[in-house]
């Protein structure tokens, strides 16, 4: 389990960014059902880890749909053009 860093996030495409959020996600569980059973975890830090990570991808992902992403309001009208012609 490694640091995911802003960049690196930033830098995958939004279906490789969907697959290691649940990945992720499924490594917690795991991580916590091990925890619930009273198993000692072989690394303490791992499921602290595994949120924050979590939480970064959500955070950028949340970032990428509020600057501009599919379907929001602000891109529909910066790629809308300006009608040609109306310029009196």
């Amino acid at each position: 389990m490694a640091l995911l860093r802003t960049k690196e996030i930033r830098a995958m495409d939004a279906e490789t960014i969907a697959k290691k959020l649940t990945e992720l996600r499924d490594e917690l569980m795991h991580e916590r059902g091990v925890a619930a059973m009273g198993g000692a975890p072989p690394n303490p830090g791992k499921i602290r880890a595994l949120r924050k990570n979590i939480a970064r991808i959500l955070t950028i992902m949340r970032e990428e749909e509020l600057a501009g992403g599919v379907g929001s309001p602000a891109k529909a009208a910066a790629a809308k053009p300006a009608p040609a012609g109306d310029e009196t």
